[in-house]
């Protein structure tokens, strides 16, 4: 069999367990196959359903289906294509460690094994009545395998009382002390108006009170983690979460700066840091005018130079 009547398979196959036609492409055929391990040559019936990080899937298709994903073009399969497989219960994410946080670079997908019975079926005279008993039961999967990583969520409390929850694991447990113990001592009365999950849903993004301050994003790619505007100050103050990303080093300082230019409110920079010996691994990388907090010292800050302490700069 060439690869285009597998990649047709593939297509027809993601087309009868409820894919729309953005999910039942080309680049989705591939990923599908590569979750299943199903090469040109193989049988459906030797499926299997191993834990596979986008890198692997991007080498087993460049391997067996003779298409490179290029390393900057990688995301577009986990956006585009693994994430719909997840959300449709096909595909579970991280069964191993269900806190992972989902840009970790150990994140894995597998279909779950009630889908792999009935892909391994495709082609058989079976395959109609798994797909229909498959199909009744596949809202409840995306619940039942969603269940574990939503226990391992991490709950935080807001300045105003309002109880969110952030995806486990990664800079989200950094994140979490920046909103509770950061803005306790040093932001008093501020006003949460954006946090950046990891897990790329918006925990909160206050768009209308940051168009006021004259600040418009297109896109929170560039966002700091956290920023807390405090209206008795009219400082915006922007904060990192510097615990597996880096810092407001030179180039970040600048990135922000650009970003916020048009804020009538003052700009504060922030590294945050879990402890002081994370916090030397990047204390020569830090920018000028700029403060560096750690959480296991809550109370104190560092501040770089300047004629002022926590404060913006003209």
């Amino acid at each position: 069999m060439t690869i285009d009547d597998r990649l047709g398979e593939a297509k027809a196959l993601l087309t009868a367990l409820g894919f729309d036609s953005g999910r039942a492409n080309d680049r989705s055929a591939r990923v599908f196959l590569a979750l299943v391990q199903v090469r040109p040559e193989d049988d459906w019936a030797d499926a299997s359903t191993p834990m596979l990080g986008v890198r692997a899937i991007a080498d087993w298709i460049r391997a067996s289906l003779e298409m490179d994903y290029a390393e900057n073009t990688r995301e577009t399969l986990r956006r585009q294509t693994l994430h719909q497989f997840k959300d449709a219960g096909m595909v579970a994410l991280n069964v191993d460690d269900p806190s992972r946080a989902t840009n970790s670079p150990h994140s894995n997908y597998m279909v779950v094994s009630e889908a792999l019975e009935v892909i391994k079926k495709y082609g058989t005279p079976e395959f109609d009545s798994a797909l229909a008993g498959y199909l009744m039961t596949a809202p409840g999967l995306a619940a039942i395998y969603g269940a574990a990583r939503n226990l391992a969520r991490i709950p935080v409390t807001l300045p105003n009382g309002e109880l969110i929850t952030l995806s486990g694991g990664g800079q989200n447990v950094l994140l979490k002390t920046m909103v509770e113990d950061f803005c306790s001592v040093f932001t008093p009365g501020g006003h949460v108006l954006y946090i950046g999950d990891a897990d790329e849903k918006l925990a909160v993004f206050d768009v209308d009170a940051l168009a006021k301050l004259g600040v418009v994003i297109e896109t929170h790619g560039k966002m700091p983690d956290l920023i807390v505007y405090m209206p008795d100050k009219n400082w915006l103050v922007l904060l990192e979460a510097a615990s597996s990303h880096g810092p407001v080093d030179a180039k970040r300082h600048g990135e922000l700066k650009t970003l916020f230019a048009g804020s009538s409110a003052g700009l504060v920079y922030v590294s945050c840091f879990p402890d002081r010996q994370t916090m030397r691994k990047y204390l020569t990388d830090l920018a000028w005018e700029t403060e560096a907090w750690n959480a296991a010292e809550q109370t104190h800050l560092i501040h770089l130079n300047g004629s002022r302490f926590l404060g913006p700069y003209a």
